[in-house]
């Protein structure tokens, strides 16, 4: 086996797949990467049982076809170090030694057969096929993924329900605190619905790979698997089974408080209030009269309280609700808008963050937060 390729664009694919690698693995052989030199295309793989990621790049040159596994960090740490030139790969497959050829140098390390390294099951014969595009699902995965939980007990509230249907792609991810859901208009399947349940770190995958543009993704899904297909990327990864709580049914349809709000002076007055909140609630306070909300917080035990006035656009009777400092924080991070809408009902009920102006007239975006009691 014996190609050569460049070492920045071999660098820039392993760096991609190598996050699927658990830190610890199943099997001690998925410390490795798999590489499979074939059609003048290097396929770089990774996977943790659960995720595989495959990446190509395109070979320089290829003399003789095969297969071999190179520890990760090995290989990463030896490529990190080279600047933009062409590398020779020469291996042996018989006793799996890698020889590493640069214009300077010449350097061996051990490889594994690649026979051993576990291969993801098929997705089989019921799968279903949507065309859609990598900025829409990244903006998706972006807007939702932070919202996800961190729950052992409930595997689903860990992930990210995608829902498709002739209307509307919509996102959504809970942690029974915090609720967003996102749609996009501009992405329908062709009247059929469909629901899947997408896994955190393959959504943190993802996130990280896919480019902001248009260009097309292939998604193919059926009850137990998905695989994403783009550009130069394949990732297969395992759905979880289960049924994503009804968000519907918590979202409050009648708001009559609402206030308008800047974004960033709401965010940093956040900020410097809450460093005053009992670090075991982090309660800060919201108290709306007319023009104006007062954000405050107090820890009792030491003594501390601050206070701030902000002005609003706001006309309605006075109210105080209570919310948890760092979830405010993280929704209004999350926002891409310059003011938002506050929307409530009463001091029991959940509070709503609407952008009040998007950029695109494509897109749906709410963000839900419970309150805390005052």
């Amino acid at each position: 086996m014996r190609f050569v390729v460049s070492s920045s664009s071999f660098l820039m694919r392993l760096q991609a797949v190598s996050k699927v690698i658990s830190g610890k693995p199943a099997q001690p052989i998925l410390d490795n990467i798999l590489l499979v030199a074939k059609d003048d295309m290097l396929y770089a793989t990774a996977s943790d049982k659960e995720t595989t990621m495959e990446a190509k790049v395109e070979l320089e040159n290829l003399e003789t076809p095969g297969s071999i596994t190179i520890p990760a960090k090995l290989l990463l740490d030896i490529l990190k170090e080279f600047p933009e030139q062409p590398l020779t790969f020469d291996i042996n497959t018989g006793t799996n030694e890698v020889k590493i050829i640069s214009d300077k140098g010449e350097f061996s390390v051990p490889g594994e057969s690649a026979e051993d390294y576990p291969v993801q099951s098929a997705m089989g014969e019921s799968v279903t096929t949507i065309n859609t595009n990598c900025g829409m699902l990244l903006e998706g995965i972006t807007r939702t993924v932070f919202a996800t939980a961190n729950d052992d007990l409930r595997p689903v509230m860990n992930c990210i329900l995608i829902e498709m249907n002739g209307e509307n792609f919509t996102f959504v991810a809970s942690d029974a605190h915090k609720l967003v859901r996102y749609k996009r208009f501009d992405a329908k399947t062709d009247g059929d619905q469909f629901s899947l349940i997408l896994p955190k770190k393959p959504s943190l995958l993802l996130k990280n790979i896919l480019p902001k543009d248009e260009s097309e993704l292939q998604l193919q899904f059926n009850e137990k698997m998905a695989c994403f297909t783009f550009g130069n990327y394949k990732m297969v990864c395992t759905l979880v089974e289960g049924r994503f709580p009804n968000y519907n049914s918590v979202i409050p349809q009648s708001n009559p408080k609402k206030v308008i709000i800047e974004k960033k002076e709401l965010y940093n007055s956040l900020r410097r209030v809450s460093v005053m909140a009992n670090q075991a609630s982090n309660l800060v306070k919201f108290d709306l009269s007319s023009g104006t909300i007062v954000i405050s917080a107090q820890d009792v035990d030491y003594a501390m309280s601050g206070h701030e006035t902000i002005t609003c656009q706001y006309e309605g009777d006075e109210m105080a609700i209570g919310f948890k400092s760092p979830f405010v924080q993280e929704i209004l991070s999350n926002m891409n808008t310059e003011s938002l809408v506050l929307e409530l009902s009463d001091p029991s009920r959940p509070g709503l963050f609407l952008p009040y102006e998007s950029d695109n007239e494509n897109e749906d975006l709410l963000m839900l937060l419970m309150p805390m009691m005052v």
